[in-house]
């Protein structure tokens, strides 16, 4: 969907449609049809990323400058894009104009719609600042396709402001990052790495937030609409991201001549088909067969599209936020022919067995020569999901599966053990998945530390679920004898995460 997803490690620079601080493709000189005002708010921004390094949990990549833009928002406020200050340890903004580096840190990221918000640390730089550099207005209404727009910002290839020219060419609902939808305008303006965060502006009006392109294309780079924009100041404003009410339904199109004649369908019966019967989808509403018809007062297709004012066409989910409320949001569906009205749930992150680490890093538990993590969606796109589906692992078959019970999550060993007298023989498989310990099946990793910690057999059994990795026995007490061996020869400063620490010592260990 759109633009795929940023993977730890800056891997989604080359496997996705570039995360871009964009713009080179040189622009004109400052004179072009932007007044002083709109680029004496519009900033650079220096980042120094430590992303976390999934085969060492405990530890991080090695530190990587990044460089975007940002502006000026209401509140003595900055905004960004998200991957701009991702896993960022310091963050500093340069004034327009100016050599100095002012000090900054991330109020609240959402790294699904990729934005964030920073404030400046010293009281007397945001005074002095703010007083120089006004906010920025946001547009209130979407642009329409063949608006000139400009992209302002600091792309690589200069030091200086940058300004690019380009028409709106389509505006479209679709996938952002980390199974988040939302808005986005597509312009053909030059876009290039150091531009994103940048505002686009027309008549003086932000209309949206420059955050990426697609290096195999000429000219075609996104915009975060301004309208996305005031949905996360507005979801932030606490210093929170909660993220927008969704719903998550599998839906097919109904386009097919044979499928409608086998519902029964007239042609003016339009919509999508739901057709799943298993029990993951049985706390919806639905029924196989069912036909969404429409949501609140808007017709769907049979292409899943609405239309709205000035003949705008978009997906029917782009609705959802609008029209939802706690208990969910109003369709229409066709059922045997006959129209009845539903609540379907809504939900503001998927329950999702592997869940994201996003801008987070993993926790993990070092036993001796074995290190333990839960299985991330990052481990599913970076660890060769071919390979991992070929041994039956979890992390492929399950990737996008719910939990089964409420907590749950794959524990996996993410390299090779560490060295040690006490691991003779054994050898660890590409990241297996722990099924059980001395028999009992594993929940999570919290789980697996209780289990370990509360334990008073000889020995500790591990079995796991992909069929080539073996079995590993270890005597109970010289395995946890070796711990801080292990954790001094490797350099690891924590046998786990901070997070663990009060589980494992309240069992005793």
């Amino acid at each position: 969907m759109g633009v795929q997803m940023r993977i730890p490690g800056r891997l989604a620079r080359a496997l996705s449609c570039s995360l871009l601080g964009l713009a080179w493709g040189a622009s004109p000189l400052l004179g072009a049809g932007q007044p002083d005002s709109t680029r004496d708010s519009v900033v650079k921004i220096f980042s120094t990323v430590r992303a976390p390094d999934l085969s060492r949990p405990w530890a991080k990549d090695p530190p990587e400058e990044v460089t975007g833009t940002g502006f000026v928002v209401d509140g003595n406020r900055i905004l960004t894009n998200a991957h701009v200050i991702e896993h960022a340890s310091q963050v500093f903004v340069q004034p327009p104009k100016s050599s100095e580096r002012l000090r900054a840190r991330v109020v609240a990221s959402g790294p699904g719609i990729d934005l964030a918000v920073l404030e400046l640390v010293r009281a007397n730089d945001a005074d002095d600042f703010f007083a120089k550099h006004p906010a920025l207005p946001l547009a209130e209404e979407l642009p329409a396709i063949g608006t000139t727009v400009q992209a302002i910002g600091y792309p690589m290839g200069g030091e200086q402001i940058s300004i690019t020219e380009g028409v709106i060419s389509r505006v479209e609902y679709t996938g952002y990052y980390y199974d988040t939808p939302g808005l986005r305008i597509q312009v053909d303006a030059a876009l290039n790495p150091g531009n994103s965060g940048g505002p686009t502006v027309a008549a003086g009006e932000v209309v949206g937030v420059v955050f990426s392109g697609i290096d195999q294309a000429e000219n075609i780079g996104y915009v975060i609409p301004a309208e996305e924009v005031r949905s996360f100041l507005d979801d932030v404003a606490d210093g929170t991201y909660d993220g927008l009410p969704r719903v998550r339904v599998p839906l097919q199109t109904l386009e097919n001549e044979s499928l409608r004649a086998r519902l029964g369908l007239s042609r003016s019966q339009t919509g999508l088909l739901f057709v799943e019967d298993d029990e993951r989808w049985s706390h919806l509403p639905l029924e196989k067969w069912d036909v969404l018809d429409a949501i609140g007062a808007y017709d769907i297709d049979n292409a899943g599209l609405i239309t709205l004012a000035g003949d705008l066409r978009l997906n029917w989910a782009y609705m959802v936020p609008k029209l939802a409320s706690e208990d969910g949001v109003a369709v229409t569906v066709i059922r045997d022919g006959e129209q009845i009205e539903l609540r379907l749930p809504v939900t503001r992150h998927p329950p999702r067995v592997l869940q994201y680490l996003a801008d987070g890093y993993p926790e993990y538990f070092v036993l001796g020569p074995v290190v333990f993590t839960p299985a991330y969606s990052e481990h599913f796109f970076q660890f060769y999901p071919a390979y991992l589906a070929s041994v039956e692992s979890p992390v492929a078959l399950r990737s996008s599966d719910r939990p089964r019970f409420e907590g749950e999550e794959l524990v996996v060993v993410p390299s090779s053990l560490l060295p040690h007298p006490i691991s003779k023989g054994y050898e660890v498989s590409f990241l297996p998945t722990l099924d059980r310990v001395n028999g009992e099946k594993i929940r999570n990793l919290e789980h697996l530390v209780e289990t370990v910690g509360a334990s008073d057999d000889a020995y500790l059994v591990f079995e796991f679920h992909d069929n080539n990795q073996e079995t590993l026995v270890f005597d109970r007490a010289e395995l946890l004898g070796v711990v801080e061996e292990v954790l001094d020869d490797n350099g690891i400063r924590r046998q786990m995460s901070p997070d663990l620490e009060e589980i494992w010592e309240g069992n005793g260990a």
